[in-house]
């Protein structure tokens, strides 16, 4: 059997992973990681990072495996964290769910992981982990977990194979209410313990407040766009000649519309979000359906249906094209059908990704609701993760 390093989170699904681990017969150790030391902006203060390791300690000791901390709150800070604040200062709205898991759990907590002689590392993502033999070489896939209503291989949509190699998936096979049910009677700590929610490691936030900790405000208009100007975007012809005005958000120009409003600073929202507007007097409610943070101005339309919420398809640069699968990436020219998500929990739409000199094209049957600029789309083939990228 092998030694495998487990990240003990303070969460029911890693704890069951480790024991399930240890049923199968494996060495197994506990790791846990601090991330995140700050409170500003936390909404969730009640659950801090003192709290989640003083739990994962108790499921170690519960399972009688060696436990260990490790602080990684500066590589944390730089690679996560600052990263957010760059992207909602040039106008995008970042997963860093996704980029803890590339550039923290699977990297620098990989590495960590790894002075301990471990063979793997485990998580309590809710993916599988299979094997393909591709020309005599071995090709690590990410699949889809069994439970689709927890199914978390979208965050894991940057992996590569090298860190593949080195995961274990121990829940992945099992369903949220098999996974609560095997705590109850092993009696873990974890048993009853809420799931986690907001961002990576630091919790449910009040936007706005976290981001100011480095975002300044700064008053700018909000302008209504009426449905009517929007009309045209719905006769364009698909072809190669039109995939800008098919994928790139559309070009609004404050004169076709009205000022209705204020806000405090268009990189503290993002395309489809609803709250936080504050205008009333609407049948419908508003939406913002693009914000240009050059000119400080936010774009927003009435009703869940308008259609400036909806486009074709969307662009993702060459750079930032990322295969799972290196066996299946694309060359210029070729063009593939596939799955396609574009944010977690989000059912899987059916499209055709075009590989051209500057990027891949991305063009869905039918129209996707709120497509935003550096969140990741990620490309699957039936319960296979081939591939992702941020989109532009």
């Amino acid at each position: 059997m092998s030694r495998v390093v487990v990240g003990l989170s303070g969460g029911v699904d890693s704890s069951v992973a480790a024991w399930l681990l240890k049923e199968q017969g494996h060495e197994v150790i506990g790791l846990f990681m601090i991330n995140y030391r700050e409170r500003e902006g936390v909404l969730t203060s009640s659950c801090t990072w003192e709290e989640d390791s003083l739990i994962a300690k108790m499921v170690a000791k519960k399972l009688n495996i060696p436990f260990h901390i490790v602080d990684l709150s500066e590589d944390y800070k730089k690679r996560v964290v600052d990263y957010m604040f760059a992207e909602y200062q040039a106008g995008r709205t970042p997963n860093p769910d996704v980029l803890c898991n590339r550039e923290i759990k699977f990297d620098t907590f990989m590495e960590e992981a790894l002075k301990f002689d471990a063979d793997f590392v485990a998580t309590g993502h809710y993916c599988r982990k299979s094997e393909v033999e591709v020309d005599g070489e071995t090709i690590h896939q990410l699949l889809a977990g069994k439970d689709p209503n927890k199914d978390q291989s979208y965050f894991l949509c940057q992996l590569n194979q090298k860190q593949l190699s080195k995961a274990m998936f121990p829940v992945g096979e099992l369903l949220k209410p098999k996974v609560r049910d095997i705590a109850r009677r092993q009696n873990l700590p974890t048993a009853e313990r809420k799931d986690s929610q907001g961002i990576c490691f630091v919790g449910k936030v009040d936007l706005p407040t976290f981001l100011q900790q480095q975002l300044e405000p700064k008053v700018g208009n909000v302008i209504e766009i009426p449905a009517k100007f929007m009309e045209k975007k719905k006769n364009i012809e698909v072809s190669e000649e039109n995939y800008k005005k098919l994928c790139f958000q559309f070009p609004y120009k404050p004169w076709n519309g009205e000022v209705i409003g204020e806000h405090q600073g268009a990189h503290f929202y993002t395309v489809g979000q609803r709250k936080g507007l504050n205008i009333g007097g609407r049948k419908e409610p508003l939406f913002v359906l693009g914000t240009d943070v050059k000119r400080n101005i936010i774009y927003v339309g009435e009703g869940f249906e308008h259609p400036g919420l909806y486009r074709k398809g969307l662009f993702v640069a060459t750079e930032n094209m990322h295969w799972i699968r290196p066996d299946l990436k694309m060359q210029v020219g070729e063009k593939r059908d596939f799955d396609i998500r574009i944010r977690y929990r989000q059912p899987l739409e059916k499209g055709t990704i075009h590989i051209k000199e500057d990027g891949a094209w991305f063009l869905f049957e039918n129209e996707q609701r709120g497509i935003t600029s550096g969140q990741f789309a990620a490309w699957y083939l039936d319960d296979e993760l081939i591939g992702s990228g941020a989109i532009l």
